[in-house]
């Protein structure tokens, strides 16, 4: 991957152009997935999608005549700060509030790219044109955040839908993230040194280094996996925080209970621990991440039934 601040212009409209290309199929693939049942909010994004258009066209012109004829193909995942975006085929059956959001998010970004390439560019009439786009993304991104199911009463402020996208986006996933990993990962060491052992001290220092090492190895993660600048993500230390600190939380919570010297007693309240882990997960996908509620606890049961599972089984041998 290529630092963004590396680039040059030549590279920052080729992946302009190659972005937008991008935007523009989506929003095709969100017209198709809602004209049945939301017409309105199907005719937006279609609007949007020839919005987009336009601009590769501008922005193809351009390159022509800065350029050439060859377009380079620079995408979204040879430059470092992008979040690759989860494919509209995949998020069927299609939800208006997810899908709004997921526009709204597309279009902060792309403003977000405008600016800084506009910021970067020497060129004036590439700096123009940047910044033209920017501004024209800014309103996408405020048709997005405003679209309601049919038009009706249900319509939120755009201030609102904000601040929970933010919320949801700096902290909620971060830590959902973090404490899913938590709580399952760590279940297969920490039951198989119990079982091994008989003993609640040994499961006890085992789950507890494995809940502040996986803490420390997906705060890392989180925090170097982007920097923020162009997806809205928040900072990264902020992020890395939360993601570690909710894994460590993960594991911690099936730990303290071996902290117990009964050693049945100390099972016990882990496994109890361990389902309200789960149950947590569960609501919070629910919640937060529109997963339907049976999917997502079968989802979440059948992956935590795997491991301990598997950390029953080794611990028996």
């Amino acid at each position: 991957m290529k630092d963004f601040d590396a680039l040059t212009e030549r590279e920052i409209l080729a992946l302009a152009i190659s972005l937008e290309e991008e935007d523009e199929r989506i929003y095709a693939d969100l017209y198709e997935g809602l004209r049945h049942d939301f017409p309105d909010s199907a005719a937006a994004f279609n609007e949007m999608r020839q919005e987009e258009s336009g601009h590769r066209h501008r922005l193809t012109e351009l390159y022509q005549q800065k350029f050439g004829e060859h377009v380079p193909l620079i995408r979204r995942q040879d430059v470092r700060g992008f979040v690759q975006r989860r494919p509209i085929w995949l998020m069927q059956p299609l939800r208006l509030n997810q899908v709004r959001l997921h526009a709204a998010e597309m279009e902060k970004e792309t403003q977000a790219f405008y600016e800084k390439a506009a910021g970067q560019a020497e060129d004036v009439s590439v700096r123009q044109l940047l910044t033209d786009l920017a501004m024209e993304e800014r309103s996408h991104q405020r048709r997005a955040a405003d679209l309601v199911e049919t038009m009706g009463p249900a319509a939120r402020a755009q201030e609102e839908a904000t601040q929970k996208r933010l919320f949801v986006l700096q902290i909620v996933q971060p830590g959902l993230e973090g404490l899913m990993d938590g709580s399952v990962s760590t279940l297969a060491p920490v039951f198989a040194a119990a079982v091994a052992t008989r003993s609640t001290w040994p499961a006890f220092l085992v789950g507890l280094a494995a809940s502040i090492g996986a803490g420390i190895s997906m705060g890392f993660a989180e925090a170097l996996s982007d920097d923020g600048n162009l997806t809205g993500r928040g900072h990264p230390f902020m992020r890395g925080l939360v993601c570690g600190a909710m894994t460590a939380m993960g594991g911690i919570g099936h730990t303290l209970p071996f902290l117990i010297s009964q050693f049945t007693l100390a099972l016990t309240i882990a496994v109890a621990i361990v389902l309200v882990e789960l149950a947590v997960i569960t609501w919070v996908r629910h919640r937060y991440m529109d997963t339907p509620l049976l999917s997502s606890a079968l989802q979440i049961a059948l992956g935590g039934a795997i491991v301990f599972s598997a950390g029953v089984l080794i611990g028996s041998f």
